[in-house]
């Protein structure tokens, strides 16, 4: 178990002209999914290109795909995305808001962990796709005497295409050093009581300053395909626990909350129902007027949320007949979320740091 740490020194017995070491460090890398450098059009071709070639995304041949991705996704869709990303892009900082939202959550987790354990751990976050990359960060706390990471990809629910491409790209990092530090891996948290308890106090911060109580709650996850749940992956079967947690915390019946599924992409089916049909339906078929939609699956606010849910999902509930619209903000640096993720950390230190 790691007490202490020091200056970088040379090991015992070791001749002269032997490298000093620095002093054990455990460090906490915090992953997130990865943001366009700017929203230009190159900017925006490297970061879906890099995404969209992930066979953990898409999982089509290579040979099928990556000509369609090349000579005709990748010559539009730049655009589009631009145009979406600079709607909502912090332009005071000149980044995304999940990079703003990022480092902010990071900073706040390691004034947490320096409190706690002193300089004995290290705080710092990464990319899957864009920057900064994984490789870069591992690399640093390697360098910084990281003997130990606790890698944390920043997922409530586990899935083929956010965890485990993070946990992919995290050990193809490991791959390049030498001498590897030992590893972890955080499980995803989606029923820890901490988050759901987060989730549960943000609702009830934004129905309590809604002018009216809100007809419907609706969970909006991101979607995958609905191959990917019959291949076995769970990512379904979690979010509709985190539903079902949440709805038991609130103390609400069955009526007052759905889950949904957003972000589809391609031709084939994926989870349903979808969002944007969905909040269409509760209004045009179910008369609710009012409904508030929250994204359980997304740790900070993002373009899938900001843009897609503020905009395309509200747009389609109010061409439906809908009349009050509420999106609740992904719990980003709340404190009672810092306080759930920093508690996941410490429990996932055990043994490796007192």
């Amino acid at each position: 178990m790691l007490d202490a740490t020091g200056p970088a020194t040379r090991p015992d017995h070791a001749p002269s002209d032997h490298p000093k070491l620095p002093g054990d460090r455990v460090g906490i890398l915090l992953a997130n999914l990865g943001t366009p450098d700017d929203t230009d059009y190159w900017s925006m071709r490297r970061y879906l290109n890099e995404f969209l070639s992930d066979q953990r995304v898409i999982d089509y041949p290579r040979w099928k795909w990556q000509p369609l991705l090349q000579l005709i996704i990748l010559t539009k869709r730049p655009f589009s995305s631009g145009k979406a990303y600079k709607s909502i892009w912090n332009e005071e900082a000149n980044e995304s808001p999940l990079l703003t939202i990022t480092k902010a959550q990071t900073a706040k987790i390691a004034q947490r962990m320096a409190e706690r354990y002193g300089d004995r751990v290290k705080v710092d976050y990464c990319m899957r796709y864009g920057n900064p990359s994984t490789k870069s960060k591992v690399q640093e706390m390697v360098a910084a005497g990281c003997r130990k990471i606790l890698f944390f990809p920043l997922y409530p629910q586990y899935a083929g295409a956010t965890s485990a491409t993070a946990n992919d790209q995290f050990f193809r990092a490991l791959m390049a050093e030498k001498w590897q530090p030992t590893a972890r891996v955080v499980d995803p948290y989606f029923s820890h009581p901490m988050y759901i308890e987060a989730l549960a106090q943000s609702i009830e911060r934004a129905y309590a300053t809604a002018d009216a109580r809100p007809d419907i709650l609706v969970c909006s996850y991101h979607g995958v395909p609905k191959r990917y749940l019959l291949e076995g992956d769970p990512y379904h079967c979690q979010c509709q626990k985190t539903t079902r947690l949440l709805r038991e915390r609130l103390g609400w019946d069955e009526s007052q909350i759905a889950t949904t599924f957003q972000s589809r992409f391609g031709p084939e089916e994926w989870l349903k129902p979808y969002t944007v049909e969905e909040v269409a339906r509760l209004a045009r078929e179910d008369g609710k007027k009012h409904i508030a939609v929250c994204a359980p699956a997304f740790s900070a606010d993002c373009i899938e949320t900001l843009e897609e849910i503020n905009e395309e999902i509200k747009e389609s509930f109010e061409e439906a007949g809908g009349e009050w619209f509420t999106y609740i903000p992904c719990l980003n640096d709340d404190a009672a979320h810092l306080d759930a993720l920093s508690r996941v950390i410490e429990e996932n230190l055990g043994g490796w740091v007192s």
